[in-house]
Formats: structure tokens, C-alpha cells, sequence
């Protein structure tokens, strides 16, 4: 694990030290979490945005799922 300095605000690392003490968290974790939380996010974001334009690109067809409809039937 490395070491990393950040400059925040006052009133960010006061709300940061307030959600991790309420975690049980010290400040690097919470820090840690968060920027994981953030990473995936964007990660999502992208691939959400690669989906879209693939599909903008090759559309849905008609009935290129109708296939499909007899075994999305719940039973009771």
C-alpha cells in the first residue's frame, strides 16, 4: 500500500472524518471505499455507454427476441 497526500477542503475532510467515524472507519479507509465506489462507477458508466452505442449502431431487429417470450412465463 502506498502513502498519497490530497488537498480538501476543510468542510469535505469534516465530512469525511463524520461518515467514517459513524462506519467505524478511519479516514483512509473510508477514502479507500470511496474511491473504489467512484472507480466502479465510472467503469459501469462506460460500459452502459459502450451498450448504447452498440445498439445505436446495430438496432434491435424485429422479432430478434420473440424467441424468447414463451420462456419468460412465471408459473404461479
Amino acid at each position: 500500500m502506498r502513502t498519497v497526500q490530497l488537498t480538501l477542503e476543510n468542510d469535505l475532510v469534516t465530512a469525511v472524518d463524520r461518515a467514517a467515524g459513524q462506519r467505524r472507519q478511519s479516514r483512509s479507509a473510508f477514502t479507500r471505499d470511496a474511491l473504489r465506489a467512484a472507480l466502479a462507477k465510472l467503469e459501469a458508466h462506460a460500459l452502459e455507454q459502450q451498450h448504447r452505442e452498440g445498439y445505436l449502431r446495430q438496432p434491435v431487429g424485429p422479432g430478434e427476441f420473440s424467441d424468447f417470450e414463451d420462456e419468460q412465463v412465471w408459473g404461479d
